[in-house]
Formats: structure tokens, C-alpha cells, sequence
């Protein structure tokens, strides 16, 4: 356990202001991407989250030497306002060539597209000054399970892993398990089939795990569980801190929100095992409730840094002491006791 880290903090710039869901108008203006940088640092906030197109839009209609240019652009913008880029994710799920899937798709192009866009997302990366791409298989499963040989599926989801790994002998892939949505059932869904796959590959040190809280909870799992679970493999790359109220559509509601004791056990174990103390960042993935008005909007990012942090002075006033002593009493009715009390500031 460690009690001087000084925690970093990131988020990505779709948790700015973004107003829209499947089931009406946008509620609020876009702010945009590059005025939004400015706010980071203001907000406590340093690190910052990308997808491939984040950094270079429209990459689709660019050749290669326009998105280095540009991905050279935002470089010089992060070092401006003093920023560091957390990781690249290749965003694939909107592209017409992996509505099926792209690494497991059962058409050979469309899996050699998703391939080479993952490639170039790996030299945005490097382009931007990051080593880290993070993989949300977004649409790898499936709505009916005879519709792909799940193990074959897997075969292809290790393939991938290794190409990653050939093309750049530095980055790390930081594998983001999801159970659902957009998919009925996805082939990754928790963070032990992720690390399943780590050991697999051709370099497992370099192939981690980011948590999402409420993807785990989507799973039926606790998130300070799967979060232990990694860590107990030193294979915790970064967490994506947010909350959700029961097992429905993915929320991103304001961590803490929906289930305070949940957020409190995530913040103990990422203490007790000293997470943050290599520059590993606390990731935020919140979105402004859908009735917030203005813009920028960007109170729920605030909020939810400031709730992480209370829930840290708790944990570290807390009587450790007498904690073991319920444990070695195996007395939990009173360890939960005091936990309650103590959250509640009794």
C-alpha cells in the first residue's frame, strides 16, 4: 500500500459536451475537439485519451504523409498545453467493413482492413508520443452464436494480437473487455478471457488490461475484482472510472454515482497495490447527463476526479487496524459496519 501517490488524471475528448443518443435530437452543441484541449489542465486533468480519428479526422480520405502531418500537428498542440497522450484506440466500429466484426470477421477483406487500420492507429500513436493502443472489441461476438466459429474467432483475435506486436517492438496493447453492446455477446467479456489472450501472445508483457467500471458491472462482476485480478498479474495498464445502475445499456454515469460502496472498493484496491505509482493514470469515462445544458459541459469530469479523490482520503483514514482485526476475528458483520460507518462519516 502506498499513501504518496499523486494520482494523474485523463479522459477523452468525447467526454466533452457530446449530446447525443439513440433515441432523440442532440441536447447540446459539439464543443470542438482542439478547443478542448485547453480545458485539461484547468480541470486537473493531464493525460488524454484518443481514438484514431480523434487525432487525425477523416483519416479514411488521407494518405499516409497527411496523417502524420496532422498527427505531428497535435503533437506540438499536447506539448503546448502540456499534456500527455495516454494511449490510441482504432476506432472501428463505425466503418461498414466491421459491422460483422473486423478481427473476427468471416470475410477475409474486412479483417485485412480492420488489420491495417489498427496498424496505422499504432503509428499515430507513436506519432503522437504515446506506446499504447487500447483494443475495444466492440464488435467482436456475435447477435447468434452460430453465426461464426467462436474458436476460430479466438485463433483470429490472437493473430491480431501478434501482428500488433511484429509491427512495432515497443507499444503495448491494452486489451478493454466488454460483455456486451454493441454486440449481443462478445468474445472478450471479462478481463480474465483479456488476459487469457496475454499469455497467449507472443510477448505478454506487452499486452495488458484496461478496466472499465462499468463494463465489469454489465459482466455481473465487481469491478474492484477484475481490477484485483490484474493486478495480481501486473497486467492493470489503466482503469476507465465511471458507474452504472444495474445490467442495462453501458451508462458512464459520474463514478460513484449508482453505487458509492462499489467506487470506494475500487479506490482501496488500486491503494493497496500501489497503482498510480509508475505514472499510471486514473481514466475517466463519463458522459454529461442527457438534460445538462451549455457548452463546453464538463462539471460530470470534474465531479467524478473530485469523488475518486474523497473516496481516497477515506480509504487512507480508515483504521486499518482495527480492519484486520475484524478479518482475523472473521467478524464481518463489524468490519462492514465500520466500513458503512465510515463512508458515511459516522
Amino acid at each position: 500500500m502506498s499513501k504518496s501517490i499523486d494520482y494523474r488524471f485523463s479522459f477523452g475528448p468525447w467526454n466533452i459536451s457530446e449530446g447525443a443518443d439513440p433515441f432523440g435530437p442532440d441536447v447540446r452543441p459539439a464543443h470542438p475537439h482542439e478547443e478542448k484541449y485547453a480545458l485539461y489542465r484547468q480541470m486537473g486533468f493531464e493525460g488524454v485519451q484518443f481514438h484514431d480519428d480523434d487525432v487525425v479526422p477523416g483519416l479514411e480520405a488521407l494518405t499516409s504523409e497527411q496523417i502524420m502531418a496532422k498527427a505531428a500537428e497535435v503533437k506540438t498542440m499536447l506539448d503546448n498545453q502540456g499534456l500527455v497522450p495516454e494511449f490510441v484506440a482504432p476506432r472501428l466500429w463505425f466503418d461498414a467493413r466491421t459491422i460483422d466484426g473486423g478481427y473476427t470477421s468471416n470475410s477475409a477483406s474486412d479483417r485485412a482492413y480492420a488489420l491495417d487500420r489498427t496498424k496505422q492507429s499504432i503509428d499515430i500513436a507513436r506519432a503522437i508520443g504515446s506506446k499504447a493502443i487500447v483494443l475495444w472489441l466492440a464488435r467482436e461476438g456475435t447477435y447468434i452464436r452460430e453465426a461464426k466459429d467462436a474458436k476460430l474467432a479466438y485463433e483470429r483475435l490472437l493473430e491480431t494480437l501478434n501482428a500488433m506486436l511484429d509491427h512495432d517492438k515497443e507499444i503495448e496493447i491494452w486489451i478493454e473487455p466488454k460483455p456486451n453492446e454493441p454486440t449481443d455477446q462478445a468474445y472478450v467479456p471479462t478481463i480474465g478471457h483479456a488476459l487469457t489472450l496475454s499469455y497467449a501472445s507472443n510477448d505478454h508483457t506487452r499486452v495488458k488490461g484496461l478496466i472499465e467500471s462499468a463494463h465489469a458491472l454489465l459482466a455481473g462482476l465487481d469491478p474492484s475484482d477484475e481490477m484485483a485480478f490484474a493486478l495480481a498479474h501486473d497486467k492493470l495498464a489503466s482503469v476507465h472510472l465511471n458507474d452504472q445502475n444495474g445490467l442495462k445499456y453501458d451508462q458512464d454515469k459520474n463514478f460513484g454515482g449508482a453505487n458509492l460502496r462499489t467506487a470506494f472498493n475500487q479506490v482501496r484496491v488500486l491503494e493497496e497495490a500501489g497503482y498510480g505509482s509508475r505514472g499510471e493514470f486514473i481514466g475517466l469515462d463519463v458522459k454529461a447527463m442527457r438534460t445538462q445544458k451549455g457548452t463546453p459541459v464538463t462539471t460530470h469530469l470534474s465531479n467524478s476526479r473530485k469523488f475518486f479523490l474523497h473516496l481516497v482520503e477515506k480509504y487512507r483514514s480508515l483504521n486499518q487496524e482495527q480492519v484486520a482485526n475484524y478479518r482475523d476475528a472473521r467478524d464481518y458483520e463489524s468490519l462492514e459496519c465500520l466500513i458503512m460507518e465510515h463512508l458515511l462519516g459516522v
